[in-house]
């Protein structure tokens, strides 16, 4: 699934294209894409708008278009958000088309087909199931080292699974999970609230220093995941210990290792990392 470092990517790679924009029309070739609407009535309430600007929200992209609507929409385990030229060739699980004034196209494509596309107006936005309840932003000024101190003081639940937590903390998923705990040399099944004030600032700056780190190399192409041009990313050559179980840990040699907790893979190094 696309975490915080690939949207955001998505999110640049396309505002520079699409912004001030119109929407001139838009076929759908499976509806269950769209939620609550039909492609009829999608397709009217979208013509004729002009992109505003794209905005990020966790995972979540947000198309502001003109007339006070946005367009929400969440690529889930596999979506792909891409500018084309009507004459690049279509993916074989391109789902939605969008038609554009400038003759270019922007193609929605799901090979699982959980992704989501919404339309609200845009003072509903706060009030959408999803963006409601999503927690801190990590690039924010309210996520400071106080709020993780304050906020883990009294939880019980293990690290690994908090920090996959959306309202907890918005854009994080498994692979800069890891990568932070590994750089915080922090044991992904600690419990939250018996981490050291010192541990809890490390982690601050770990999530910040990953999630940066995976912006500038253009998020992470495992499987599915491209940018907005069609793209892969290079952050998976960097990676420290998501997907390196069994492989030497970059700090001491030991095997990286894996195992779930909270019901997700987890990938640490279990001497950099005691429990």
């Amino acid at each position: 699934m696309p975490e915080l470092p690939e949207v955001e990517t998505i999110r640049r790679s396309l505002e520079e294209k699409l912004k001030g924009k119109t929407f001139v029309g838009v076929e759908v070739f499976l509806d269950k894409m769209l939620k609550g609407a039909n492609p009829e009535d999608f397709g009217t309430e979208i013509s004729g708008r002009k992109i505003n600007g794209i905005e990020r929200r966790g995972k979540y992209l947000i198309i502001h278009l003109a007339g006070g609507v946005a367009m929400v929409i969440h690529l889930r385990m596999t979506g792909q958000l891409l500018y084309c030229s009507p004459e690049q060739e279509k993916a074989k699980h391109t789902h939605v088309i969008f038609h554009l004034n400038d003759k270019c196209q922007l193609r929605f494509a799901d090979q699982r087909q959980f992704g989501k596309i919404q339309l609200v107006q845009t003072k509903e936005l706060e009030n959408l199931a999803g963006i409601k309840n999503l927690g801190v932003e990590p690039f924010s000024d309210a996520f400071t080292r106080e709020f993780l101190k304050k906020e883990m003081r009294n939880r019980r639940t293990k690290i690994k699974p908090l920090l996959l937590d959306q309202t907890f903390v918005a854009g994080i998923g498994n692979i800069y999970a890891d990568e932070a705990l590994f750089l915080a040399r922090i044991n992904p099944e600690r419990v939250a609230a018996t981490l050291s004030p010192r541990e809890v600032s490390q982690l601050h700056l770990a999530i910040r220093e990953v999630l940066l780190s995976g912006i500038e190399n253009k998020g992470t192409s495992i499987k599915d995941y491209v940018d907005g041009n069609g793209n892969p990313g290079t952050n998976q050559d960097k990676l420290k210990v998501y997907g390196r179980d069994g492989q030497p840990c970059a700090k001491c040699g030991r095997a990286v290792e894996k195992k779930s907790i909270g019901g997700r893979s987890s990938h640490y190094c279990p001497r950099c990392q005691k429990l």
